[in-house]
């Protein structure tokens, strides 16, 4: 078993349970479930940890009251500024009200408007600066230091990151069976604070971090890759292009390694999350389940507990993630038909369909935009299958009634 020096870290055991107690009775205790379906199909037994379920749906809760709380008198009137693209703006939103410290939150361009609305209804002032979490960041210290309120950092602070483990004391004390935590990284508060906690209390587990492949700023910190960092991912909550300088310290110390998950993937797992366990989890939040779906062998036969990190996220993208993965599945199709322009030719593929056990969502003609004769016609139809099977036996009948269709 590797032995691991905590002695020269900046954040200790100690410190953890010194923010447990802070945050006691303040931030919710989640619940650390096994998900017995989703451990069936990971080939694992497998635990979750609701920290969607806190107040404001995300673990930030617990680093940012840790953190208001060291305030000093003389610092909290003058209030504080932080730049995050949602979960942390809200942790420290709700935090600092409850506490009466005014809070300004400076958020990227971007940020899903569920989050923005819900950090001003807990009453911070919000300003939307930066095109990224970087530039949010540059604002929000010199905003911050023009008008002396303290920066609440959303993960490279000693006190964030002490909070943040404060999740790790949760679940080896509730799932004490536990070998391995997989982690989404961002900056790296979360799974830091994590791994200061299972090296001192249990050196043996192994720790995963995950990051978004659109966003591997912390794989690229440790691995001394240089992977681009591009595009919009759907977990902007993990996308962070420059991870933290303590954050980064301790993750090469004490992490095992760090997986990184696609767009598809995340997707997947989020639907999977809703389908199954019924709760709602944000792009960040489904990443840990996503790399165990994605890579079977590294986690068959172990004991995983997944941090379910967040559920802050926009209604209309759940409903587009869902219906993306039902399309994936087979189980909702668009079909091109290229049919003759004549009475009955509509009723025929409807019938068929209808016999075949298919459920016309939509129908659509097609006569002018399209490259056929001016005597056919474009039939657009969605469709709803069973699974890919039942489409596959949809479109081979389709094919034997000399109907060229094609999905598209």
């Amino acid at each position: 078993m590797t032995a691991y020096d905590l002695s020269k870290l900046p954040v200790t055991l100690d410190d953890v349970r010194a923010a447990a107690a802070t945050i006691q009775g303040v931030v919710l205790e989640t619940a650390c479930n096994q998900s017995r379906t989703l451990g069936e199909i990971c080939k694992c037994n497998l635990w979750l940890k609701f920290e969607n379920l806190q107040f404001t749906s995300s673990f930030k809760d617990r680093g940012a009251l840790n953190r208001l709380n060291a305030l000093t008198a003389e610092q909290r009137p003058r209030g504080v500024i932080a730049m995050s693209a949602g979960n942390h703006a809200q942790g420290v939103a709700y935090n600092a009200r409850r506490l009466g410290i005014p809070a300004t939150i400076v958020m990227p361009v971007g940020t899903p408007m569920v989050k923005v609305e819900n950090t001003r209804r807990h009453g911070a002032e919000v300003i939307i600066s930066g095109t990224n979490l970087e530039e949010a960041g540059a604002f929000a210290r010199s905003h911050g230091a023009a008008h002396g309120m303290t920066l609440i950092h959303p993960y490279d602070d000693p006190l964030i990151i002490a909070g943040q483990g404060t999740v790790a004391l949760e679940m080896l004390a509730a799932v004490p069976e536990l070998d391995t935590l997989v982690v989404p990284i961002g900056g790296g508060g979360l799974i830091s604070g994590i791994a200061v906690v299972a090296r001192a209390l249990k050196p043996s587990v192994r720790i995963i971090g995950v990051q978004a492949e659109l966003y591997p700023s912390m794989y690229n910190a440790i691995s001394g890759k240089d992977l681009p960092m591009r595009g919009d991912t759907l977990a902007e909550g993990i996308a962070v292009k420059s991870p933290g300088r303590i954050t980064t310290e301790i993750i090469r110390h004490l992490v095992d390694d760090i997986l990184l998950v696609t767009e598809p993937q995340i997707e997947q797992a989020l639907a999977t999350l809703i389908s199954i366990e019924t709760t709602g989890v944000d792009g960040a939040g489904a990443a840990g389940l996503a790399a165990v779906l994605a890579n079977p062998g590294e986690f068959a036969g172990r004991h995983v507990g997944l941090v379910l990190s967040g559920g802050n996220i926009d209604t209309r993208l759940i409903a587009s993630v869902l219906t993306r993965e039902l399309a994936r599945e087979g189980r909702l199709t668009q079909l091109t038909i290229d049919i003759v322009d004549r009475p009955g030719q509509l009723a025929a593929v409807s019938s068929l369909l209808g016999d075949a056990g298919a459920n016309i969502i939509e129908v659509s003609h097609q006569r002018t935009f399209s490259v056929l004769p001016a005597k056919a016609t474009l039939l657009e139809l969605v469709i709803e299958t069973r699974d890919q099977a039942h489409l596959n036996d949809v479109m081979a009948k389709l094919a034997a009634a000399n109907f060229k269709a094609r999905c598209t």
